[in-house]
């Protein structure tokens, strides 16, 4: 048996461009099932921040999200490269749609190929917000770097799948301009059980605007592009009668991504970002 063969798809492209490079591991019976601690260094051999591992049971596609630190509950980009990578391999024609289990919950996912681009969407999940304790609004914007006098109002705690903190900012270049300290980030994110902090900037009267995600308690100073971040922010702004969003990311790191989300009155998100999967 040979070792498990993997595929880096470039998750939530910008005009075609950037992207979040995602290990993506599809289960085949020609290879090694590999184990907790082989997924989770195969984003390290990769030189990504994050891998999936696809396994079908029955009618249904299990992903598993792995780390550099360990397994997470729910990937949004790693779920965008394993939509794309299925699409890529389905025979059939017509949209590729997928029944997909992953956090102890089943949800449906879809996929189509335009050229050699390929576009996904899924459900993430309900969306749980709650306003932050005193501790969580000093500690974690002061590890971002912002003095009190800086300090939004607005931040929210947001959860699908992990907890992490939404902070607003006014402009982009106020979101560009951020040099968080991970280690104090880690810490108090640790300390309060978050994943991390997603700062935005203020969105258009068309939903656009600018996004980072810290994650240094996951093991990922900063994301590329974080889906389940902006399916959070989705929920929040459609109490503001925001109901879709177009969000930019990863220009910090040059490798620009775009992650959308459209949010329903109940609060239901669809998540959806474009993908390439290399050639073999």
């Amino acid at each position: 048996m040979s070792p498990p063969d993997v595929t880096v798809v470039r998750a939530c492209l910008r005009d075609g461009a950037g992207g979040s490079p995602t290990a993506v591991v599809l289960e085949d019976d020609g290879h090694s099932p590999p184990d907790d601690d082989e997924l989770r260094r195969i984003p390290v051999a990769q030189g990504t921040s994050h891998a999936v591992y696809i396994r079908h049971v029955g009618d249904t596609t299990e992903l598993r999200f792995f780390t550099a630190e360990g397994e997470l509950p729910a990937c949004g980009h790693g779920t965008v490269a394993a939509l794309a990578l299925l699409a890529a391999r389905h025979t059939g024609t017509g949209p590729y749609r997928a029944t997909l289990r992953a956090g102890g919950r089943v949800f449906a996912g879809r996929a189509e190929r335009d050229g050699d681009l390929i576009t996904a969407a899924f459900d993430p999940g309900p969306v749980d917000l709650r306003e932050p304790t005193a501790q969580e609004r000093t500690l974690v914007p002061a590890a971002l770097g912002l003095t009190p006098q800086q300090a939004p109002r607005g931040i929210r705690i947001a959860g699908v799948g992990r907890e992490r903190m939404l902070v607003p900012l006014p402009t982009r270049a106020a979101v560009a301009a951020l040099r968080p300290d991970p280690d104090r980030l880690r810490a108090a994110c640790d300390r309060f059980g978050l994943l991390g902090a997603y700062v935005h900037s203020q969105p258009t009267p068309h939903g656009a605007l600018a996004a980072r995600m810290f994650a240094p308690s996951a093991g990922v100073d900063e994301d590329i592009a974080n889906a389940n971040g902006t399916a959070c922010l989705a929920a929040h702004l459609a109490g503001q009668g925001i109901r879709r969003i177009t969000v930019d990311m990863g220009d910090a790191l040059a490798s620009p991504a775009t992650v959308t989300a459209t949010a329903d009155t109940d609060l239901r998100v669809e998540l959806g970002g474009t993908a390439r999967v290399p050639t073999k």
